[in-house]
């Protein structure tokens, strides 16, 4: 009877465990998928006129006029799992210790990750410097627009909802030239170091009979991240376009050039009024440290523009590109996302002793001296400055993000369009874009070739880390898109 009792009680345990087991199975089953999520917001970081609009060379203007807002813009998506952040400001580039400042709030009040977090500027000149503390008595606009970037993620993340998403690639290739250009029979300038060098920037005059051809190549290609709520509501639109600001601002106003009037022009198009959170629209800058808007060929005709018409042109034309695109998009709703982050040390750049000479010199003489090069007394101030960097090395943040078949890189620097069409053709993404100026500003980013050929994006103080950077950079990026793939 007990061996009996024993077989009972066994069986009784097993269909207990079974039953466990099974109920466990099913309410896994039963349990609803994550439900892709996003939110999206603008914060206003205009600034108060009176300070010195950035972006120019000595002496800068000072802010007489407001043209049209400032704003950072914020985009957070959520798959239940991991939350990425987006944020664009409308700011010529800020160091890394503001951006840093801003992720160390937001992950105190949110918990995301600093890694999560990727905070970039459009590259507007029409904006102020909040690198350090300068601004009037009555107002410190370094701490006013960290205030106001973690407000935006804060108020994005109280915007979050049920969401789909879909991205897209279209075609603007008339407003990109490559602005750097080689001359004909090897022909050289001379530049602020009183070297000699073999590219020339934005030339114009005399020197455009003289142009052989560019130095570099232009990417055509504008990129589109539409996010929809489930009701079809547009919550934001983010493009991706490679070409520096477009400019034709008065000196004294401020302004988010071409970048902010796409903005105005993809919320009145996809905007709507009924009481929900308003849609965003979003232009993160792309590899365009040798790319402008003019063509500068030898035979391209001279065309001359009132203030702010060609900004509205650009941004007409751009607008008009992606919402085509976005017409043709299909939106989903069960995308990963994933986020990495590495630090790159890289080599800081030392003037030679034959520049430092030379740059004793030229400080040296009288103010109304005849300049060799209009440049060159600036350019002698920044290699005093760079003489007395204490860093042997900079460390940077590099950062690959994934939105499901998306791969995105953002970089700290503003990058050459080469580099940024290698690391498209190389990622393990079928589609990949690239956002420059992000998380930090440390100059531009030549080619180790673009370095043997000068010019001004390569010249000490403008270019401010080592000859091979490019090189380390595009692989630490590649391999962090093999890591969030």
């Amino acid at each position: 009877m007990k061996r009996i009792a024993s077989v009972f009680a066994c069986l009784a345990l097993c269909a207990t465990v079974f039953s466990i087991s099974s109920t466990a199975q099913e309410q896994a089953e039963a349990a609803p998928a994550p439900v892709l999520r996003a939110g999206a917001a603008t914060s206003n970081i205009t600034p108060p006129l009176g300070m010195e609009i950035v972006g120019n060379f000595a002496p800068r203007p000072i802010a007489a006029h407001v043209h049209d807002d400032l704003h950072a813009r914020c985009l957070v998506l959520d798959d239940g799992t991991t939350k990425l952040v987006f944020v664009v400001a409308d700011t010529i580039s800020l160091s890394r210790e503001v951006w840093d400042e801003a992720k160390r709030q937001v992950e105190a009040a949110t918990g995301i990750p600093a890694a999560n977090l990727m905070f970039s500027g459009t590259h507007t000149h029409s904006s102020v410097s909040a690198r350090t503390n300068e601004g009037t008595p009555l107002l410190n606009y370094r701490e006013l627009l960290i205030s106001r970037v973690v407000d935006v993620v804060r108020s994005a993340l109280n915007h979050l909802e049920p969401a789909r998403i879909a991205w897209g690639t279209g075609q603007l290739p008339q407003h990109v030239f490559n602005r750097r250009f080689l001359l004909k029979d090897g022909g050289t300038e001379i530049n602020p170091f009183g070297e000699q060098d073999h590219a020339v920037m934005n030339p114009g005059g005399a020197l455009r009979a003289r142009l052989l051809k560019p130095a570099g190549p232009v990417n055509p290609e504008v990129y589109c991240l539409s996010v929809q709520a489930t009701d079809g509501r547009q919550i934001a639109l983010m493009a991706n376009y490679w070409l520096h600001y477009v400019g034709g601002v008065p000196r004294e106003h401020l302004s988010a050039d071409y970048f902010g009037e796409f903005c105005r022009r993809i919320e009145k198009k996809l905007g709507h009024d009924d009481g929900n959170p308003p849609c965003v629209g979003i232009l993160a800058n792309g590899p365009c440290g040798d790319v402008n808007s003019t063509d500068r060929s030898a035979n391209a005709p001279a065309v001359k523009y009132e203030p702010y018409e060609k900004i509205r042109l650009v941004a007409g034309n751009l607008a008009d590109e992606v919402l085509r695109v976005h017409g043709t998009l299909e939106h989903r709703d069960d995308v990963k996302l994933k986020a990495a982050a590495e630090e790159l040390e890289l080599a800081v750049r030392r003037p030679t002793e034959e520049m430092v000479e030379r740059a004793r010199k030229v400080l040296a003489r009288p103010k109304d001296a005849n300049p060799v090069h209009r440049h060159e007394v600036s350019y002698a101030h920044r290699t005093m400055a760079a003489l007395k960097v204490k860093e042997d090395t900079v460390s940077t943040v590099m950062q690959a993000f994934r939105i499901g078949d998306l791969g995105i890189a953002s970089i700290p620097f503003e990058v050459f369009t080469e580099t940024g069409l290698e690391i498209k053709e190389r990622s393990p993404f079928p589609d990949t874009f690239t956002i420059e100026l992000a998380n930090g500003s440390n100059g531009y980013l030549p080619t180790p070739a673009q370095h043997d050929l000068g010019g001004y994006e390569t010249w000490l103080g403008t270019c401010r880390v080592e000859r091979e950077a490019s090189v380390k950079i595009t692989e630490k990026i590649l391999a962090l898109l093999e890591q969030v793939r």
